[in-house]
C-alpha cells in the first residue's frame, strides 16, 4: 500500500486529483489536507509515503510547510504540484527539500509517474519546469535575485508583498518579532528594494502574489 497525502486548499481540486490517483493504482490510499499547517500536523501523526502539495495555501505556504516537514522528518517524500511554472518557485521548493516539482498544467499521467518516481526514492521534474530552469539565467535583475533568497527569506518576502506586517508574519511563522524584522531587512537588501511597495510590485510582476 502506498499512502499519499494530497494538500490543496480547493476541495473540488482535491476531489478530482484524489480520484485520479486512486484509480491509477488500487494500492494507493489518498488522504487530504487543506492547509500547510494541516499537512504539517498530519505528517507528524501518520507516516505518509508521498506528500503531494500545492504551494499557494492559506496561512503558511507550501514552501514553508515543506521546510518544516523536512526539518522534522528528513525521510518524508514531497512532490510539489503547483500552478506556478516560474523557475524561482521550483528552485525555492527544491532548496527547501522537495523531491519533485510538476505543474498543474501537466497531463494526468505525468502526475501518476511523478508520484511513482518520488515514492521509489527518485526525483522528478516536469518537462516545462526543466525548460524554465534552464532558460532562467541570472543577469543581475531584481527578478533573478529572487533565486538567491533562502526558503525562509522567500516566505517572508511573499508575506511582506501580501501586505502582512512584521508582527503578523512573526505570529504566522512562529518567530520572534526581531527575527522577522532582521529577515525583512535582509530581503530588501538582497533584492535592492527600498520599501514594501517595491517588494509588492516585484512580487506581482513575478507572479508570487496576485494583484
Amino acid at each position: 500500500m502506498l499512502r499519499i497525502l494530497l494538500v490543496d486548499d480547493h476541495a473540488v481540486v482535491r476531489a478530482g486529483y484524489r480520484r485520479l490517483l486512486e484509480q491509477a493504482d488500487s494500492a494507493w490510499v489518498v488522504e487530504e489536507a487543506a492547509t500547510g499547517e494541516g499537512a504539517y500536523k498530519r505528517t507528524g501523526q501518520t507516516p505518509f509515503d508521498v506528500v503531494v502539495m500545492d504551494l499557494s495555501l492559506p496561512g503558511i505556504s507550501g514552501v514553508e510547510a515543506l521546510r518544516r516537514m523536512k526539518r522534522r522528518e528528513p525521510e518524508v517524500r514531497v512532490l510539489v504540484f503547483s500552478m506556478h511554472d516560474q523557475a524561482v518557485f521550483a528552485e525555492q521548493a527544491l532548496e527547501a527539500g522537495a523531491d519533485g516539482y510538476i505543474t498543474k498544467s501537466s497531463a494526468p499521467e505525468v502526475l501518476v509517474e511523478a508520484v511513482s518516481r518520488v515514492a521509489e526514492g527518485g526525483r522528478f521534474l516536469g518537462a516545462d519546469v526543466q525548460e524554465a530552469m534552464v532558460a532562467h539565467q541570472g543577469d543581475g535583475n531584481p527578478e533573478d535575485a529572487l533565486r538567491n533568497l533562502s526558503p525562509r527569506e522567500f516566505e517572508i518576502f511573499r508575506l511582506l508583498a501580501e501586505g502582512r506586517g512584521v508582527a503578523e508574519i512573526a505570529e504566522t511563522l512562529n518567530l520572534g518579532y526581531k527575527t522577522v524584522a532582521n529577515y525583512s531587512s535582509i530581503v530588501r537588501d538582497k533584492l535592492g528594494m527600498a520599501n514594501t511597495a517595491d517588494l509588492t510590485r516585484l512580487a506581482i510582476r513575478e507572479g508570487v502574489v496576485q494583484p
